[in-house]
C-alpha cells in the first residue's frame, strides 16, 4: 500500500498481484441458483484472504522497483501488476451476482468498495493486461529517471552544475528534478528559471505514446466492469454518483475561487514589479516558471520576493534547518513527535530500519514522496529524498498522516483499509501541519521570534496562502484534464492544448514559451504517468481546514483559527484516532460527521482561516485590474 503526495496516492501497490482462484469466487461465478448471505460471506472472506496476499506481493515488488530502478525490477513490478489486475477483474465481475441482495452492512460495504477497489482495471485479455501493467510501471520508472543535461557552454545554469564533491569541486553533467526545483525556488533570474522549467518538461514527450495506449487499455478494463470510462470509475469512489461528485467539486471550487482570485491578483502585481510589464502584463496569466515551483502548484518559493511587510520576524524555517544541520531522520522525528504529543502511538522500529529518507548515490530511485504499509500489517515506511527545507518538513507531516491512517485501520478487512475517501487520506497529515504555527516553530528553535502584531499575522497567512490557496485550482484541473481524456472529449492530438487551456481557465497560469503537441506537459507531473488520481488533493485542501477547526474546538482553543495549534492535546488526538480507525468501513459522510459534526464538505473553515488575509488583499488590489 502506498500513498503519493504533494503530493501521493494509492499507487502501484493499490492493485493486488498473483493469480489465484478462490473456491468461493469460482462458486459465485458458476452457481446459477440465487445466492445466499452465507455464500456472500464466504465469497468476501476468501477475497479478503487473497487480496492480503496479492496486494502484499504487489506492494513489495513496487517498493523494490521504486527504490532500485532497473530493468529487472521494472519487469518484476509489471508482472505483479498484471496478476493483480487479473484477479480484481475476475472478482469484480463475480461479485455482481450479489447485486440487489439485502446483505448485512459489513458485506454490503465490501460489495460497494470492491467495485472501485482499483484505479486501473485491466482488460480480461492476458496480453493486453500484461501490456497495461508494463506501461504503468515503465512510465513511472521513466519519470523517476528523468534528468536535464544542458548542452556544454549553451546553458544559463552553469553555476548550478558545479558542486562540492568528496574530492573538492566537481562538475555535474545533468540536473535531477530536485536540482531543478531548487533553482526555481532560489533563483530570481528569468532565464535561469526558464531553462530549469523547460529542461524538466523535456522529459515528458517520450511518454506520450505510452500514455495514449494506457488510456485505451484502461478504458477497456473500466468498461468490462460496468463503467463508461476510467474517469467515471474514479469519480464513483465517493459514495455518490460520478455526476454528483463532479458537481460537488465544482461547488467547492466556486466557494473558494474569490479568495484565489485576490491572491492571484496581488502576486501578479508583485511579479510585474520584478520582471516588468513586458513579461507580466496588466491582466495576464502568471508565467508558470516564475512562481518557485515546477508546476506552479505551490508559490511559497517566491514568498521572500513579495513578503507583504519586510522587517517583521523571519519565517524562514529552511535557513534554520540548514544552520542547525538537522538531518533527514531528525526531520522525520520532529514530525513523529507532533503525532505522539496527541497520544498517538510512536512509529514502529521497522519504520526507521526500512524507510528511504535520502537519495542514494549509487542507484536510481523515484524521489517523489510516498507513504507505505508494504505488508498491510503495520509495515510502515516512507520513501522520500528529504532536503532540509520547510516544504519537506511539511511534506513529512503529510506522509506520516498516511502512515498513521494505515496504523489505526490495518486490522480491518482489507477492503476497509483505506481512507473514508482518498481526500481524507491526503488531508490528515496536512491537518496537523496547520498546527505548525509560528509559536510551535519557535518552540522547536526553527524561528527566533513569533510575529506578534497584525503585520506579522498577514505575513504568516500570506505565506500559508501561497501554498494552501494557490494549490486549489491546480488540484482540481489535473483530473479535469484526465476525465476529458478518458471520455474522449480531449483527443491525443489536443492533449497539450487542452492542458494549457485548463491551466489558464482555473489557475490563470500560462506557459512562459510557446508549446505545441510535440510537447506533453501533463507528463511532467508525476501523478499523470504514475496513474494516480489527483482530485484527492483538492479535497484534502478543503477537508484539512474543516478537520482543523473541529480538532481545535476539541482542544479548547479560543481565538482566531489560524492561531490554533493542537500540539499536546490528547482530546484532539482521541477524536482523530476514532476517525482513523473507521478506515473506509462507513461512507465518508459518516466519518466527516464523526470528526466534525458536519456530514458535507464545508469550505467555510478555509475561508475563516484566511479571512484576515482576504480583507488585506482586497485593500491592496483596489488599483489592480484583477482576473485574466
Amino acid at each position: 500500500m502506498t500513498s503519493g503526495c504533494g503530493g501521493g496516492a494509492q499507487g502501484a501497490a493499490e492493485a493486488p498481484s498473483g493469480a489465484a482462484s478462490p473456491q468461493a469466487v469460482a462458486a459465485a461465478s458458476a452457481t446459477p441458483a440465487a445466492p445466499t448471505v452465507e455464500e456472500a460471506r464466504a465469497f468476501f472472506a476468501e477475497v479478503d484472504q487473497e487480496l492480503r496476499r496479492l496486494w502484499t506481493d504487489s506492494s513489495r515488488a513496487a517498493w523494490i522497483n521504486q527504490t532500485y530502478i532497473i530493468e529487472d525490477t521494472d519487469a518484476l513490478s509489471a508482472a505483479a501488476e498484471s496478476a493483480s489486475m487479473e484477479f480484481l477483474n475476475r472478482v469484480t465481475k463475480a461479485a455482481t451476482r450479489f447485486d440487489g441482495m439485502k446483505l448485512p452492512a459489513e458485506l454490503a460495504r465490501q460489495r460497494t468498495l470492491l467495485k472501485v477497489a482499483t484505479t486501473l482495471p485491466a482488460p480480461s485479455d492476458a496480453t493486453k493486461r500484461a501490456e497495461l501493467a508494463e506501461l504503468l510501471v515503465t512510465m513511472g520508472s521513466d519519470y523517476g529517471k528523468g534528468k536535464y543535461c544542458p548542452a556544454e557552454g549553451k546553458t544559463a545554469l552553469g553555476k548550478y552544475l558545479v558542486v562540492k564533491g568528496k574530492k573538492g569541486t566537481e562538475k555535474k553533467k545533468c540536473l535531477t528534478l530536485p536540482d531543478l526545483s531548487d533553482i526555481l525556488r532560489e533563483s530570481r533570474d528569468w532565464n535561469e528559471q526558464l531553462e530549469a522549467w523547460t529542461g524538466w518538461h523535456a522529459i515528458a514527450p517520450p511518454l506520450k505514446k505510452k500514455y495514449e495506449r494506457y488510456v485505451e487499455l484502461g478504458n477497456e478494463g473500466a468498461r468490462e466492469i460496468g463503467f463508461s470510462d476510467l474517469g467515471a470509475l474514479w469519480r464513483a469512489g465517493y459514495d455518490m454518483t460520478p455526476a454528483e461528485f463532479e458537481a460537488e467539486t465544482d461547488r467547492l471550487w466556486g466557494q473558494v475561487k474569490p479568495l484565489y482570485d485576490e491572491l492571484h491578483c496581488y502576486v501578479r502585481a508583485q511579479l510585474r514589479k520584478r520582471y516588468g510589464k513586458d513579461k507580466v502584463g496588466e491582466k495576464a496569466p502568471l508565467p508558470a516558471h516564475a512562481l518557485g515551483n515546477m508546476w506552479a502548484q505551490d508559490w511559497q518559493g517566491v514568498y521572500d520576493a513579495m513578503v507583504p511587510f519586510p522587517g517583521q520576524p523571519s519565517l524562514d524555517v529552511t535557513k534554520k534547518l540548514k544552520d542547525k544541520k538537522i538531518d533527514e531522520k531528525e526531520m522525520v522525528r520532529i514530525g513523529e513527535r507532533f503525532f505522539t504529543s496527541l497520544g498517538i502511538d510512536p512509529l514502529p522500529a521497522t519504520f526507521w530500519e526500512r524507510s528511504l529518507f535520502a537519495k542514494p548515490e549509487d542507484r536510481e530511485v523515484v524521489c517523489h514522496a510516498s507513504a507505505w504499509d508494504v505488508g498491510y500489517r503495520d509495515d510502515l515506511r516512507i520513501k522520500m529524498c528529504i532536503q532540509p527545507t520547510e516544504e519537506d518538513l511539511i511534506t513529512i507531516h503529510h506522509e506520516l498522516g498516511h502512515n498513521y491512517y494505515y496504523h489505526y485501520y490495518y486490522k480491518l478487512p482489507i477492503l476497509f483499509q483505506s481512507g473514508a475517501n482518498d481526500g481524507f487520506h491526503e488531508g490528515i497529515g496536512d491537518t496537523l501541519a496547520l498546527s505548525v504555527t509560528p509559536e510551535y516553530l519557535k518552540s522547536l528553535g526553527l524561528i527566533d521570534k513569533v510575529p506578534g502584531d497584525e503585520k506579522g499575522q498577514v505575513n504568516f497567512l500570506f505565506k500559508q496562502a501561497l501554498s494552501k490557496v494557490a494549490f486549489l485550482p491546480f488540484g482540481k484541473l489535473i483530473d479535469q484534464w484526465r476525465w476529458d481524456v478518458f471520455s474522449g472529449k480531449t483527443k491525443p492530438a489536443d492533449y497539450n492544448a487542452a492542458w494549457w487551456a485548463l491551466r489558464q481557465k482555473y489557475q490563470g497560469v500560462a506557459s512562459p514559451v510557446a508549446r505545441s503537441e510535440a510537447d506533453f506537459d501533463p507528463g511532467a507531473k508525476y501523478h499523470v504517468p504514475a496513474g494516480v488520481p489527483y482530485t484527492r488533493y483538492f479535497l484534502a485542501h478543503i477537508y484539512q481546514f474543516q478537520f482543523h477547526r473541529a480538532l481545535c474546538a476539541a482542544s479548547g482553543h479560543k481565538g482566531p483559527l489560524h492561531t490554533c495549534s493542537i500540539h499536546g492535546s490528547k482530546a484532539a488526538g482521541d477524536k482523530m484516532k476514532a476517525m482513523l480507525a473507521m478506515g473506509a468501513s462507513r461512507p465518508w459522510q459518516e466519518a466527516m460527521q464523526a470528526l466534525t459534526g458536519q456530514s458535507a464538505a464545508d469550505p467555510g473553515a478555509l475561508l475563516e482561516y484566511f479571512e484576515p488575509l482576504q480583507r488585506w488583499l482586497r485593500e491592496q488590489n483596489k488599483n489592480e485590474t484583477c482576473g485574466w
